[in-house]
């Protein structure tokens, strides 16, 4: 039904407010769109901890009792998609532990390159016991391996083994900890509140905007941050590597209203329109997009090629993740669902689709068969505001394997795609215009999902566990 890569998680932590689990549980809805299979909450009172996970959306997660029961000044929380681990509430976030030294609850965004090697080495040499399936509860055990009564030790000799993507909040009974990887692959940022003292950590900027907290700045990749009744410090414990911010958190991940890596995700995705049109320009009657996905680079297109906008996709914004299809079943029922085109727009004109990305293309293909069979469009111009996504990604973004990819599974060819999905023209934007609409080609940058370039190496049975599933959803068709 979707031809989006999916998100990854969102996390949020805020200390010094007496109803930290109730703002929380709002900055959760604001980062919903991070992950929609489960979500949890812990919150600290200087003596306790509390918790509640589980699976669904937010708002079917917490309610008024639940949030009474997680009392405290403190308090971290998580929306989860899976990226490592299936999809089970043993997987579901904020991890809680405790040793006879150490409370901890942490929430993790990213994937980790080396958990499986590291699993194995707790599990042989500490005899660990895991939990769980996900590469988040590595971070975890290794922090209760270390031997240190410090919390900045415990932490930043823990996060010094990982490779990979991971920005975390940690919580403790009086302390509060944001921490980010040295290459600063996913985001995260710091607030504090405008009435009142007390400060949030979150992955976007829109969480802090609902609960009505200022942006400060961003965490600094490696840089590890304590808040507690001291205040703020700071410590850049982990080693300086060349940045590798996922570019794909303009392009699609984050909300349009939110500030990533320092710069307006609205004004870079219009700035993609921008370019998108400048190097793929056609002779058409209009622009829609495909909502919600492809719609701010859509007026940035249009603005450029001096193209009307028009809504010609209609999204219905309640279809849930599983539906009942009829027995005698309906032509591309999956995206008719979630879908429907305005023939009273459509009807005889040349339109230019635009949308983030294509990813295996079915989807894309269904789309435009709508768009000329049930709108009437002449003519159907699908624009990319992404270059072809041909590589797999291994640092918190769920892919589907090489071999499924679109540009791969059509003999890396544009035009063998553009034949596949039945468009009168295909145009991806380029990787040189992408660098230059996010941040002016400074660089700085993730792009291997396009570019194949990976910032941080795998072992290669990570390769070999996506064949594996590959092969078998081959063998299952």
């Amino acid at each position: 039904m979707f031809d989006h890569f999916q998100e990854e998680c969102g996390v949020v932590g805020i200390y010094g407010h007496p109803e930290a689990s109730n703002l929380v549980y709002l900055a959760l809805y604001a980062l919903q769109h991070r992950g929609q299979e489960s979500a949890g909450i812990v919150s600290a009172d200087r003596q306790h901890m509390y918790s509640h996970r589980a699976m669904g959306l937010v708002q079917d997660v917490f309610n008024e009792d639940i949030i009474k029961r997680l009392p405290g000044h403190l308090a971290i929380g998580h929306v989860r998609y899976s990226t490592t681990g299936a999809s089970f509430l043993k997987n579901a976030q904020p991890f809680a532990m405790e040793t006879n030294r150490l409370r901890l609850a942490l929430a993790h965004n990213g994937n980790l390159v080396n958990a499986r090697e590291i699993r194995e080495e707790l599990e042989n040499e500490h005899g660990a016991i895991f939990q769980s399936s996900s590469d988040s509860e590595v971070i975890a055990h290794l922090i209760a391996s270390v031997r240190s009564d410090s919390l900045l030790e415990r932490i930043s000799s823990a996060l010094s083994r990982l490779q990979g993507a991971f920005s975390l909040v940690f919580l403790t009974e009086k302390t509060l900890v944001g921490a980010r990887d040295p290459w600063g692959f996913r985001p995260l940022v710091l607030g504090k509140f405008r009435k009142r003292d007390g400060y949030v950590i979150a992955s976007e900027t829109c969480a802090l905007d609902l609960i009505e907290a200022d942006y400060v700045r961003e965490i600094e990749p490696g840089e590890i941050l304590l808040i507690d009744d001291n205040g703020i410090q700071s410590f850049q414990a982990l080693p300086t590597k060349p940045l590798a911010r996922c570019i794909f958190e303009h392009i699609y991940f984050a909300r349009p209203d939110s500030l990533v890596f320092g710069e307006s995700v609205y004004q870079a995705r219009i700035r993609l329109g921008k370019q998108l049109a400048i190097e793929h320009p056609v002779d058409a009657d209009m622009v829609i997009s495909v909502p919600d996905s492809g719609r701010i680079a859509s007026y940035g297109f249009a603005h450029q090629a001096g193209l009307p906008v028009e809504e010609g996709l209609i999204r219905n914004h309640y279809v849930g993740r599983t539906f009942i299809e009829p027995s005698h079943s309906i032509r591309h029922f999956g995206v008719k669902l979630k879908l429907n085109a305005v023939r009273d727009v459509l009807k005889g004109k040349r339109v230019v689709v635009v949308d983030d990305s294509i990813v295996r293309g079915t989807t894309c293909l269904k789309l435009i068969t709508m768009l000329r069979e049930q709108g009437g469009a002449k003519e159907v111009h699908m624009r990319i505001s992404s270059p072809p996504t041909a590589f797999s990604c291994f640092y918190g973004v769920d892919t589907p394997t090489r071999e499924e990819l679109a540009y791969n599974a059509f003999n890396e060819s544009v035009e063998n795609i553009r034949r596949f999905i039945n468009a009168d023209s295909l145009g991806y934007i380029s990787r040189k215009g992408l660098h230059l609409a996010v941040n002016s080609g400074k660089g700085g940058y993730c792009d291997a999902c396009f570019s194949g370039e990976y910032p941080v190496p795998f072992p290669e049975s990570i390769r070999e566990k996506q064949m594996k599933l590959f092969l078998r959803e081959i063998e299952n068709r």
